[in-house]
């Protein structure tokens, strides 16, 4: 099993290269929003739980997210691998996610981040805020805030996985093909032959 996270902050085209990651490598997309959205939907006794905590404006737990991911990974068997998305965020989330997946006999295989200068991170969301309807995206102080954040949170998860040689960066500028080629390239140099 092959299983990736994939880092970037806003408006480096990470939801663009998801997608093209999991069609190439026939991964399942772990995005612990989208697992959140569907537990309160199908109004499961965890998705209820999540409900009550977000409707007193309270975070979800650890826990519960790692619960939800176990599940998501039990009702997959077949998957050829993960591609996490949106998580872990915080050195606490990688070590819960690192040994969930030993539980499993796997592991976390790679960690790709995409890497995109201020000035043109700004420049995409601005332009983004101008055809979407994300008020956030739309004035330069939030955004540059939002990397900040973005930028203190995931600098500590990266770290984590350095320790064990899992971190890869890449150049998330140019053209969205060459962008992928590099991330696909540092996925066949990761991958075990049995995967292609």
């Amino acid at each position: 099993m092959f299983n990736l996270i994939l880092f970037g902050p806003p408006g480096s085209g990470k939801g663009t290269q998801s997608e093209r990651l999991i069609s190439k490598y026939g991964l399942k997309h772990l995005s612990t929003g989208d697992l959140l959205r569907s537990e309160i939907a199908r109004e499961t006794p965890l998705g209820l739980a999540v409900k009550n905590l977000m409707a007193k404006g309270e975070l979800v737990p650890d826990e519960i997210v790692i619960e939800m991911i176990n599940s998501a990974i039990d009702n997959n068997p077949a998957a050829n691998g993960f591609l996490f998305d949106g998580f872990p965020r915080t050195n606490a989330q990688a070590e819960a996610l690192d040994k969930l997946l030993s539980q499993k006999n796997t592991e976390i295989s790679i960690v790709l981040a995409l890497q995109v200068s201020d000035k043109e991170l700004v420049s995409r969301l601005v332009k983004r805020g101008q055809t979407s309807e994300r008020i956030d995206d739309r004035n330069e102080d939030i955004i540059l805030a939002r990397l900040a954040e973005y930028n203190k949170k995931t600098a500590a998860v990266a770290d984590h996985y350095k320790k064990y040689d899992k971190v890869k960066y890449i150049k998330g500028e140019g053209n969205i093909d060459d962008i992928f080629e590099r991330l696909s390239d540092e996925i066949d140099k990761k991958k075990e032959p049995r995967f292609t």
